[in-house]
């Protein structure tokens, strides 16, 4: 039986019966926050829109510094799996690293005519 203190609350029994039939019960469904029946007046506005802003803000700020984390962890990860600066564009013009005590193979050096 329906408890008399909550006017909302359900019997069991009919829970059961309309879960096995699978059918459409016909009430609408109950939504947690629903929407305003009117027009709210200005403060109620302002205040919302105040509060979606720091939202953003909030969000906005938390996916820059993602990002940055992100690409500074794979940077260092790219320095310890190469063992050297992986940006090609930062490397030195004259490598000095790794520099050749021999000569290039005759196979390699450029023919002249």
């Amino acid at each position: 039986m329906a408890d008399p203190k909550k006017p909302n609350s359900l019997d069991s029994t009919k829970i059961e019966s309309s879960s096995k039939t699978g059918s459409y019960s016909g009430q609408k469904p109950h939504f947690p926050n629903p929407p305003d029946t009117g027009i709210p007046d200005t403060a109620t506005l302002k205040e919302q829109w105040k509060f979606a802003i720091r939202q953003y803000s909030k969000w906005y700020s938390h996916a820059w510094g993602t990002a940055i984390l992100a690409g500074v962890s794979f940077f260092a990860l790219g320095w310890v799996i190469k063992g050297e600066n992986p940006l090609p564009s930062k490397q030195e013009p004259y490598d000095h690293h790794h520099q050749k005590s021999t000569p290039p193979p005759a196979s390699v050096k450029e023919q002249h005519p």
